[in-house]
């Protein structure tokens, strides 16, 4: 599967310009992927030192990407790097997304096991329905209190 990945705010705490904190467990997800077989590519809003400094801090984690803001590493954007378009991936990663971020062990989850965001969501629903509601301590008969 070709993931699309964006940088800010998805795998680091978004700190833009700088490089904010990692999100937890994003890096150990991303390199459980490429384990396994998945190609990332980096979509990110950030472009030239930005864009190489989010790369290399990447790298330097051990997470390699397939391609950065291109479909396939020989991509020629021509002149016009910043034309907007879509990318031919199967998956974006995105803080964007509509229902925000999971956390990356559900986002694990739903590449490998094919859950969908509903399937999650509709789960936290069931399970929060099966939790019984605290048992009330019995209450004393009015005789009881003496």
């Amino acid at each position: 599967m070709i993931i699309a990945v964006d940088f800010d705010g998805t795998v680091v705490e978004h700190r833009y310009p700088e490089i904010g904190e990692e999100r937890l467990f994003a890096i150990d997800t991303l390199k459980a992927f490429m384990r396994e077989g998945h190609q990332l590519v980096l979509w990110s809003v950030r472009e030239g030192k930005l864009l190489d400094d989010a790369v290399e801090w990447c790298r330097q984690r051990g997470v390699e990407f397939y391609a950065v803001n291109k479909d396939f590493p020989e991509e020629d954007t021509g002149k016009n790097e910043h034309y907007a378009r879509k990318l031919r991936v199967d998956l974006f990663i995105d803080d964007r997304n509509v229902g925000g971020l999971p956390d990356w062990g559900t986002i694990y989850r739903m590449v490998n096991e094919r859950v969908t965001w509903k399937d999650v969501i509709n789960e936290k629903i069931r399970e929060a329905q099966e939790i019984p509601d605290k048992p009330q301590a019995a209450k004393r008969k009015w005789w009881q209190w003496f």
